[in-house]
Formats: C-alpha cells, sequence, structure tokens
C-alpha cells in the first residue's frame, strides 16, 4: 500500500484553513473560478475552519462549521457553496446535498463541510 506522511496533508489543508475565510451559496458550480463565486453568489458568511485532524475514514480533513446565520443578498435558487479567501480565490467549493430557494434579505444555514484529503490507495 502507498503511503504519504500526514504533514504533506496538513500542509494543503493548513493553507485551505488560513486561506478559506468566507463561505459563499451560489446558483451554479464555481469551477474553481472566484469571478463564478461573485457574479453567481446569493449569500455569504464569514468563517473560521477548524484545526487539521484525521479524516473519518483516512486521511486528513478540515472542518467549514455549521453555518446558523448566513446573509442572503441575492434571490434565486442556491446549488453549490465556495470557500474562498473573500478577495480573489477559491479554496474549495462543492454542490449543495439538496438546492434551495432563497430571498435577498433572509438568512441561509449551512450544515459543517469537510474537506477531506484521502490516504493513496
Amino acid at each position: 500500500m502507498a503511503f504519504i506522511n500526514d504533514s504533506v496533508f496538513d500542509e494543503g489543508l493548513d493553507w485551505a484553513d488560513t486561506n478559506g475565510t468566507r463561505i459563499d451559496i451560489v446558483s451554479t458550480d464555481p469551477g474553481g473560478t472566484y469571478a463564478t463565486v461573485t457574479g453567481n453568489t446569493l449569500g455569504n458568511d464569514t468563517v473560521n475552519t477548524g484545526a487539521t485532524e484525521n479524516g473519518d475514514t483516512d486521511g486528513r480533513k478540515v472542518v467549514v462549521p455549521a453555518i446558523t446565520a448566513g446573509s442572503v443578498t441575492g434571490t434565486g435558487t442556491a446549488t453549490h457553496w465556495a470557500l474562498t479567501n473573500g478577495s480573489d480565490t477559491v479554496v474549495a467549493s462543492g454542490a449543495l446535498a439538496s438546492s434551495q430557494a432563497v430571498t435577498s434579505g433572509n438568512t441561509f444555514t449551512l450544515g459543517a463541510i469537510d474537506i477531506t484529503i484521502r490516504d493513496p490507495s
């Protein structure tokens, strides 16, 4: 079985932890492009990810904590989330468990998100 030391994973996840400061809900898959996030954002909140830890199955992970009162800034259907540095970089993104119609001026909630780097197989 292949092996990679946890420190290798931790360096990348520590970067995600340091740079992932804002979570947006967006109406399309951002595909790693910050302009797609800003052009399709429907709401956002400031986040502080947790320390790097063991993954649930293997590997290592950081956790974006649950959002309980994110600000909805647009009206539409949120389909994805994007963790960014708030200015020019997408750190990670993914699909929501289910799409959600949102209305500007309301708040949104979002469950915790694990960003995991799996062990090699």
